[in-house]
Parts: structure tokens; C-alpha cells; sequence
């Protein structure tokens, strides 16, 4: 028996029939197509699945879809305005933390959080913020100075 969920997913109003056990994962690539949100580990361990729930990172490989009945979801499709990125995802390009990318829309997502929480976090902030996040292409030097970056250019925006 199929259940209907209704969610709002990047500022869109979505309804859906899943089932029970589906994940919110499934339902945003395979019910929803938003295919920026990666399948890695399947386990909630690298965080390459992070989405925004309410605001909040999870991930959404472990997530229920059921579960984001009723709440606002955000991937990474939704951070860009039209063809203009977020100052997020700029910074990583700009200091070249993409890497392979696979791991990026997770980390960005993560960042956004902490971006809304406080415009200067700190470094222990930082790393606290993207722990959940695992990188598997090489150290996490720019990925750091990727949120600065954007912390710093969030702040002068205002």
C-alpha cells in the first residue's frame, strides 16, 4: 500500500505516492528527478546525500520520505537563482573545492546550515558543521577555504 506524501521541495509544492519504506532520496531523485542529490554509502555515514530539512542537514539515504510529510526540503538545485549561483556554491568553484564533485552538493548543503545558523563561524564551527561530510578525493584544505569564502562574502552582503 502506497502512502501520499505531500512536501515542499525547493520552494515547490510536491505530492507524491511512495512507498512506506521509500527514502527521502528516492522520492527526490527517482519520484521528484532532482538527481544533484547523491546515492553513496546508503548508510547516512559520507553525507553525500545531504539535503536541507526544515533547514536542518540530513541525510536523506536514512531519511523516511514519509517523514518530510508536511516539510520544506532543500537540495542543491535549489540554492541557485536562475542561472546565478550561490555565493556557496561560487566559493567552491572559485577555490577550486569541487574536486571529483561528487561529495559537493552534500558539503554545500551542510555549509548553507551553518551559514544561516551565524555569518562568522568559527574554525571548530566549520569542521563541526561538515564532519558528517567525508571527502574521498583528497584533504579538506579548500573545501575549508571554500566556506570562509562564502561566510565572508555572505557577511559583506549582508
Amino acid at each position: 500500500m502506497k502512502l501520499t506524501v505531500g512536501l515542499t521541495v525547493n520552494g515547490k509544492s510536491e505530492t507524491a505516492e511512495i512507498e512506506p519504506a521509500a527514502s527521502l532520496l528516492e522520492l527526490l531523485r527517482d519520484g521528484l528527478g532532482l538527481k544533484g542529490t547523491k546515492l553513496c554509502c546508503n548508510t547516512g555515514e559520507c553525507g553525500a546525500c545531504t539535503v536541507l530539512l526544515d533547514g536542518k542537514p540530513v541525510n536523506s539515504c536514512v531519511t523516511l520520505a514519509a517523514d518530510a510529510a508536511g516539510a520544506e526540503v532543500t537540495t542543491i538545485e535549489g540554492l541557485a537563482d536562475g542561472d546565478r549561483l550561490h555565493p556557496i556554491q561560487q566559493a567552491f568553484i572559485d577555490t577550486a573545492a569541487v574536486q571529483c564533485g561528487y561529495c559537493t552538493p552534500g558539503f554545500i548543503l551542510s555549509v548553507k546550515a551553518l551559514l544561516d545558523r551565524t555569518r562568522k563561524p568559527t574554525m571548530e564551527e566549520i569542521e563541526e558543521a561538515v564532519s558528517g561530510n567525508i571527502c574521498r578525493c583528497t584533504g579538506y584544505a579548500k573545501i575549508v577555504d571554500a566556506i570562509v569564502l562564502a561566510a565572508r562574502r555572505m557577511e559583506e552582503r549582508g
